[in-house]
């Protein structure tokens, strides 16, 4: 007797570009608190301090940014160095179980500075450093003079970096609050929390929770979003628990059978997202939520634009300019001509950011339209 097998649906980009935005709120901002958005998003990329905030604005409703500032203060969320060996704030119970699996991604980071690192016992460095920065918080310039005293002839460069990719370490308060200053000071997680970091997370529940956050998902994407190789086998493990689709060029995607996935044809409202924006980074595949016309043109340099979506997509870039004296503006720069009912949506967004807790209090705003830079 044959056999017959059948073959996965297939979602095209629209598709899972609204199951995408979905998942992330992104389609019908979320009415839950901050810290449970955390959770479900996995962290939220945190290269510079604002980000997270924007982040959070364009996906829970009535967000107020003294929300989530409160809960950094209280140490429920942290900004440590997680997924693809990047900054991400985490909730405190994150911090303490996904370094594990992001370890793999600061391993490599770790190896491009062997040179700079030979003689260095790094058992001992990591004794040392732990040392110091839980005496008291360090800027990372302290922490490698402190080593450097320990290993002269070691790149002072190379030992930060194995500091910070053999400890699982922290920036601590006032850095990273809502409209506050502070320099980059760092301490041990452990340090930081009160309590000990726990055993790495079973393998299976992060693809379950990168699913539901992410998905419909290749098993390259997952590999993309964690910085780590070698998942196949825990999705295969999974596999009589997930549904299979395929993406128009044959790729196999997994999912959560009861996840949402909107039909390609549902409304995709505006949203202004931060630079960084996982959004933009968590698939290999990036075509579901960008254009191929508008690859590359998100950065220059080391630097990410923030960037908006329109009809679910990336559709351009964003800054805002918030003077001491005089209105705040938002200049708006779009890939192509936006349609008038998309530069309303615009305009909309950009007055609820300004005018509602996200704003500086600063006497109105304007919404502008300029060239993208490097376009």
């Amino acid at each position: 007797m044959t056999t017959q097998t059948t073959t996965p649906p297939t979602l095209d980009p629209r598709a899972l570009n609204r199951a995408t935005l979905a998942r992330q709120f992104l389609l019908e901002r979320a009415a839950r608190p901050a810290e449970s958005a955390v959770a479900h998003l996995l962290g939220l990329q945190a290269q510079n301090v604002k980000p997270p905030y924007y982040a959070l604005a364009a996906r829970l409703k009535d967000f107020d940014p003294e929300e989530l500032s409160t809960l950094m203060a209280d140490r429920a969320v942290v900004r440590t160095v997680t997924m693809r060996s990047t900054l991400h704030t985490h909730t405190a119970s994150d911090a303490l179980t996904l370094r594990h699996l992001a370890q793999p991604a600061r391993d490599r980071e770790l190896h491009m500075f062997r040179k700079g690192l030979e003689g260095v016992d790094l058992g001992e460095l990591s004794v040392q450093a732990r040392e110091l920065v839980e005496e008291e918080p360090r800027t990372l310039k302290q922490l490698r003079e402190a080593l450097g005293a320990t290993w002269p002839d070691a790149d002072p460069q190379a030992l930060g970096i194995a500091a910070r990719n053999t400890l699982a370490l922290v920036q601590v308060t006032p850095r990273g609050l809502w409209r506050q200053s502070g320099q980059v000071a760092l301490t041990t997680v452990e340090h930081w929390l009160g309590r000990p970091t726990g055993p790495a997370p079973a393998p299976d529940e992060v693809v379950l929770r990168y699913l539901r956050a992410f998905g419909p998902a290749s098993v390259k994407d997952m590999q993309t979003w964690a910085g780590v190789t070698r998942l196949r086998p825990v999705f295969e493990r999974l596999r009589p628990e997930l549904v299979a689709f395929r993406d128009e060029h044959g790729v196999e995607l997994f999912d959560l059978p009861d996840a949402p996935r909107p039909g390609p044809d549902v409304p995709a409202p505006v949203r202004l997202l931060p630079e960084y924006d996982n959004l933009l980074l968590s698939h290999a595949d990036r075509s579901r939520v960008m254009p191929t016309a508008y690859r590359g043109r998100t950065w220059v340099g080391n630097r990410s634009f923030s960037v908006f979506l329109a009809d679910g997509f990336l559709a351009g870039a964003w800054r805002l300019d918030e003077p001491a004296d005089g209105p705040a503006v938002i200049t708006v720069e779009p890939f192509d001509a936006l349609t008038k009912p998309q530069r309303r949506e615009v305009e909309a967004e950009a007055e609820r950011l300004l005018a509602g807790p996200m704003g500086t209090g600063a006497a109105g705003y304007e919404v502008r339209y300029g060239k993208v830079v490097g376009a």
